[in-house]
């Protein structure tokens, strides 16, 4: 029961011929030796027929070779299997596998006479089989239902119609639509008015969501209230949520260094307690008197089946793999196991302000011309920022056009890192950024700005100050929630980078009770702020940001978090766990995850170790018979298997 093989398996996730379709096949136990339940009721049936049948004084038919055949029928259907896998094993060059040790252990009890113990052995072997196929697909399951969110067709508009096509053969720029109870096929940007959209499927949330004409709907969201029209802007396979089950399936091949080492482990273990069967066996013949060899062989059996490690090898990958389908059930993506391990230490959490804490959506609250300037600054600067993503460039751009404005296109522009922009627009040199840039170009600004709690972005032209524009953002609903969640985990410090002026930062950090925060940073600086942080070796540092601007952070960090990065290819290249909503209070889910996951890996290790060594003892004294080998073995695999579901149900 102790191939783990399957957890790493693919075939939750793997594609058809269809390169970005997913291939929806039937759940298999893979791999199980008990094909159906019918064959392991036969083999229980016969089982415990045979142990009536010799607890009532062995009838005349039931004597003999007759016996000996019927124990041989009730094991086959659940031993063959066993068997044929161990050759398969010792034919490929690995002879010490848990195959091999419950293939010598049955045999030999079959060769001393022993057959009810090695059908029982066998059937509960095949038993815990199940139980594990079963805990490995429910884990599954909360993974596989990401495949289930991609529908095979699209209804795109072709020659003044609407055709269903297949989601491959849309092409960037098309236009699809989507009915009312409909699964968006592809990532685009709304065309329509706006629509309403389930997103629970990508993000774990409940609570529709509202999306505006201009804003970008992603595959996997299902429309819920109008017909809408989506103008797609990402092929099937570049898709989000395609991006989204690549990060998934290929988690489990990232291992946490508990269950690195039970590997390791079990490859040593498993020859050392087969030798030290064999010793048990043959042995005792130099040291005791009355020496019996079958009593003695019977003791290494019972040893064998009791050393199997099973309950190791199953139930601690199955922890982590329960552990990653738990959390991405909450829209939060692990990109290994190793990461839920290091989220249990993080002691020191880093977080960006904008678009972490404060949701990014900038608006203009002022807009202050200094005295003596008649030109229009303001339409000069939205011509700057009209080029830009960035929401603060997009919050003065239609601040802009409702001011009556007009945007002209600038004829040259440089961006200049943590400052701002500056070029020629109609002829006029154009200075847009933070008092930073200013500075740096030896303007001054003759402003009572400084005293702002708000974003304040300054404007010159040809050299000489014009204005400020001051804009505003907000705290996200759970940011409070998030802070007080982290401090209550046993986070130490919490501590809040941004490039945002410094009165703003510390505003934000005063009320979140955020423990340090420095403000008006540039990027290389915040690299700089966590590379001071680290000097200091007890700190497990985990920086959280929108994956951006911040990549190069989210590297540095031990353990970098994407916030709101379900459309950012950055996010997901670069950051180690990926929190898919714009919800900061996920950050303390993700670590509470981490925390009972390992719990339950140690727990089950203590559970095997414990009783693995106490029966050992009483089996090599002869003290336990093959069922409580049976016990030792099966039994706390079992037990260990149902503790790791239980992170499924957290």
């Amino acid at each position: 029961m102790t191939n783990t093989n399957h957890l790493d398996d693919k075939a939750c996730c793997s594609t058809d011929q269809h390169p970005g379709k997913p291939k929806r096949e039937e759940e298999k136990t893979s791999p199980t030796f008990l094909k159906t339940w019918g064959s392991g009721m036969v083999s229980f049936v016969m089982l415990f027929a045979g142990i009536a049948a010799d607890q009532w004084g062995q009838p005349a038919f039931f004597q003999g070779w007759i016996r000996i055949g019927w124990y041989v029928l009730a094991y086959l259907p659940v031993g063959w299997p066993v068997l044929v896998k161990g050759l398969k094993s010792i034919i490929k060059g690995d002879v010490f596998t848990e195959f091999f040790l419950m293939g010598v252990a049955t045999l030999g009890a079959f060769a001393i006479g022993e057959y009810p113990e090695a059908v029982a052995v066998m059937l509960f072997y095949a038993i815990g089989e199940l139980f594990q196929d079963a805990a490995v697909n429910r884990a599954k399951r909360n993974i596989k239902a990401l495949l289930d969110i991609r529908p095979d067709s699209a209804t795109v508009y072709r020659g003044g119609q609407t055709v269903s096509v297949h989601p491959e053969e849309v092409q960037i720029g098309e236009t699809i639509q989507v009915k009312p109870g409909e699964k968006v096929p592809l990532d685009g940007e709304m065309i329509s008015e706006k629509g309403s959209f389930n997103t629970s499927a990508l993000t774990g949330e409940s609570k529709p969501a509202t999306y505006n004409q201009g804003e970008n709907v992603l595959a996997g969201m299902v429309n819920l209230d109008r017909l809408i029209d989506l103008k797609v802007n990402r092929r099937f396979n570049e898709s989000s949520i395609a991006r989204i089950l690549e990060l998934v399936q290929n988690a489990t091949s990232r291992k946490a260094k508990t269950e690195q080492f039970i590997r390791k482990f079990a490859r040593v273990y498993t020859p050392i307690v087969t030798f030290l069967a064999v010793g048990l066996a043959f042995l005792p013949y130099f040291f005791v008197e009355n020496y019996l060899f079958e009593e003695w062989l019977y003791r290494a059996l019972i040893f064998l089946v009791i050393s199997c490690p099973c309950a190791l090898v199953i139930s601690i990958p199955l922890g982590y793999f329960g552990g990653i389908g738990a959390a991405s059930r909450k829209g939060i993506l692990f990109k290994g196991s190793n990461f839920l391990d290091i989220m249990t230490s993080v002691n020191t959490v880093v977080m960006d302000k904008t678009g972490t804490l404060t949701k990014g959506v900038f608006e203009v609250q002022n807009a202050v011309t200094m005295d003596g300037i008649t030109i229009d600054w303001l339409s000069l600067a939205s011509a700057m920022e009209s080029k830009s993503t960035h929401p603060i460039a997009k919050a003065i751009t239609e601040y802009a056009k409702k001011q009556g404005g007009k945007i002209s296109e600038p004829e040259q522009q440089e961006e200049i890192a943590g400052h701002g922009l500056k070029g020629t627009v109609n002829g006029k040199h154009v200075l847009v950024g933070n008092q930073k840039l200013l500075d740096m170009e030896g303007i001054v600004t003759h402003t009572d700005s400084a005293g702002e709690v708000n974003t304040v972005i300054h404007v010159a032209v040809d050299q000489k100050y014009a204005g400020y524009i001051v804009i505003a953002d907000e705290l996200k609903e759970d940011a409070a929630q998030a802070i007080k969640g982290l401090h209550q985990l046993g986070v130490r410090e919490l501590i809040m980078l941004s490039g945002d002026k410094d009165a703003v930062t510390q505003q934000v950090a005063k009320s979140l009770g955020i423990d340090k925060a420095f403000g008006d940073l540039l990027p290389e600086q915040k690299v700089e702020k966590v590379e001071e942080l680290k000097k200091d070796t007890s700190r497990v540092i985990a920086f959280v940001g929108d994956g951006i601007n911040d990549a190069p952070v989210l590297a540095l960090a031990d353990v970098g978090i994407a916030m709101g990065g379900l459309g950012s290819d950055a996010a997901i290249e670069t950051a180690d766990v990926v929190i898919q909503t714009d919800q900061p209070s996920k950050i303390a889910t993700a670590i509470q995850l981490g925390k009972q996951t390992k719990r339950i890996v140690w727990q089950n290790i203590g559970l095997a170790f414990g009783v693995k060594v106490i029966v050992l003892a009483l089996g090599a004294g002869g003290l336990a018979t093959m069922w409580e080998a049976v016990f030792a073995d099966v039994g706390v695999a079992l037990l260990a298997i149902l503790n790791a579901v239980r992170i499924q149900r957290s």
